[in-house]
């Protein structure tokens, strides 16, 4: 069937207006906890094509859901919301899923103009463009290219676009506690010409260490919690270590050197310098592979301060979570990412399988709903959260075109 419809042509002509989208999303600002200018952006231009499109209240109560993550304080639901799309089928007996992400980072300092959206030969610039507003353009330009094609298929197609992926994944947790059936799903990130089955998880920590304050003169009698977070870093990188060796053995991680690395973000201690801190924070994200659940790893970096750090320490500690995902994984032989691969290559477009070395939405999806979930997009990770963020228009072209063969095979 798809073999018989101009889908490139089509996909090329409707190019222009993807630019077009694409640009004026990027212009609206749109950091975790403040999307709803640019939601509102996507309801209105969403509205013009012919679906479904659905706004998903969210509310406070998603505070108290035990897979909230809060990394960021004090932000509100209520008001908010996420959209849903549908384009239904005549049947719809195969529902494909894809989700994105309409919230970004705050710009990077070194960043003259972040919301420009400006585009220099093909190539559209500024914070969220891979990121991930490039592919909810891409979404966007699948819906049109369906349209366009006037294909009337038994299957279903959705789109959940949602707030905060960048701080944990709030928006997609509240899609799916909202409730949606579909038998295979795709998130959209930027993945440099990779079909991810296996995406790593990760818990984001705050470690904050109580210690003694007192004068620099006064040696003995203090205890920098400074230097107790200087020791709390060394005990846990081994614990990293340990880890890392451990979870060896995974055929789509073990070409990365370090596929769950620790990072250490934040670091505050102390407000003069002759003086002994009393109370350090340090805040950063360690990642899992599939060896590991989300508990395992929590638990084991507990136990690792306990047993590793003196006697001071192992008293003085206080160890949260703001972030916890598990590992989402799909066997690379199931229809779903097969389908793709051969979707793939009908658009003259080279995509290998791999393991995601970063953590994103999938496991919602994938663990918590069992809907077969991968992870594929335009886009580099190099660029996400740089200076330099961008995306190729024709990559998003490429990767549209991938995803509608493959929704007019599956949902056929």
């Amino acid at each position: 069937m798809a073999s018989e419809i101009p889908i490139h042509d089509v996909i090329q002509r409707l190019l222009p207006e993807t630019e077009r989208f694409l640009s004026d999303l990027v212009r609206i600002p749109s950091i975790s906890g403040e999307e709803d200018e640019a939601m509102e952006f996507l309801f209105y231009e969403l509205q013009q094509l012919d679906l479904d499109v659905e706004k998903i209240d969210l509310s406070n109560q998603i505070l108290e859901d035990p897979d909230y993550s809060d990394p960021v304080k004090g932000l509100n639901y209520d008001g908010r919301f996420n959209l849903r799309l549908c384009r239904p089928g005549k049947r719809n007996d195969r529902r494909i899923l894809l989700n994105a992400h309409v919230d970004v980072v705050p710009p990077s300092e070194e960043m003259d103009d972040p919301w420009s959206g400006r585009i220099e030969n093909g190539v559209l610039f500024g914070r969220g463009a891979c990121d991930a507003k490039g592919q909810v353009a891409t979404i966007h330009l699948v819906l049109a290219a369906l349209e366009a094609l006037r294909v009337n298929l038994r299957g279903g197609v959705l789109a959940d676009l949602v707030v905060e992926e960048e701080n944990g994944g709030n928006g997609t947790l509240a899609m799916i506690r909202n409730g949606v059936e579909a038998d295979a799903c795709i998130v959209l990130e930027p993945s440099d010409g990779k079909l991810y089955t296996s995406i790593r998880g990760a818990v984001w920590f705050r470690l904050v260490l109580s210690g003694k304050s007192g004068h620099s003169g006064q040696a003995g009698q203090t205890r920098s919690a400074l230097l107790m977070a200087r020791d709390a870093i060394g005990i846990l990188e081994e614990y990293h270590d340990r880890l890392l060796r451990s979870s060896r053995g995974h055929e789509l991680f073990d070409p990365y050197p370090n596929p769950m690395p620790i990072t250490f973000g934040r670091l505050h201690a102390g407000n003069w310098p002759a003086s002994a801190p009393s109370r350090a924070v340090i805040e950063g994200v360690l990642g899992l592979l599939p060896n590991k659940t989300k508990e395992e790893v929590c638990r084991e970096m507990q136990q690792a301060l306990v047993e590793k750090g003196d006697e001071y320490l192992t008293e003085n500690f206080e160890l949260s979570f703001m972030y916890r995902h598990d590992s989402s994984v799909l066997d690379p032989n199931h229809e779903l990412p097969q389908a793709l691969l051969r979707s793939a290559r009908a658009a003259d477009a080279d995509i290998q399988v791999s393991g995601m070395t970063a953590s994103c939405d999938a496991w919602f999806y994938n663990n918590q709903l069992n809907i077969p979930t991968v992870v594929c997009g335009p886009g580099s990770l190099k660029y996400a959260h740089s200076k330099d963020e961008q995306i190729e228009l024709q990559e998003i072209a490429r990767a549209a075109e991938v995803l509608v063969r493959l929704i007019l095979h599956y949902c056929e």
